[in-house]
């Protein structure tokens, strides 16, 4: 049986990382959490997956869904998305922002760059275990995934707070 595609997570917050592994054992997803601490990283990462494979080392597998943060170093999660949509051999993944901001400037740049959602980050392990066990179901269906169930989730569609 084929190992399921890891799921690419860019964050600069140790604490978010933390809790986001926490709350993934938890739901028992079966996809792994791939972690980065910023968006030249998350590029870093994703170039190598699309290397070619020499010798005996193997190129990074590529995820199945990028959930990038808006903010962080070097390149923002924005500036990584847009470098996605403009790779041909990556335009088609599924890409979340996963962000502490529901303000409009942050929001609107993402929908503009393609983003499928935006996620805010919960304030409660409850909070964060409805929105990952949403995840958990939009990835089950994949590649149509509706990720209008994740719970507090916007969409370019809508515009407005999806879910539950």
């Amino acid at each position: 049986m084929r190992e399921p595609d890891p799921i690419l997570y860019a964050e600069d917050s140790d604490d978010d990382v933390f809790l986001l592994q926490r709350a993934f054992i938890r739901a028992q997803l079966p996809q792994p959490l791939v972690t980065v601490r910023d968006g030249r990283a998350a590029i870093q990462y994703l170039q190598s997956a699309l290397a070619p494979t020499t010798g005996p080392k193997t190129a990074k597998p590529l995820p199945g869904l990028v959930l990038l943060d808006v903010k962080m170093p070097f390149l923002s999660g924005i500036e990584v998305l847009k470098w996605i949509r403009e790779q041909p051999q990556l335009a088609h993944l599924p890409v979340l922002m996963l962000s502490s901001s529901a303000d409009e400037r942050d929001v609107a740049p993402a929908f503009s760059a393609r983003a499928n959602g935006y996620l805010l980050k919960p304030g409660s392990l409850d909070a964060l275990d409805s929105l990952v066990a949403g995840l958990r179901e939009a990835l089950e269906k994949l590649p149509d995934a509706p990720w209008g169930t994740i719970a507090g989730a916007r969409f370019p569609s809508d515009g407005a707070s999806g879910g539950p």
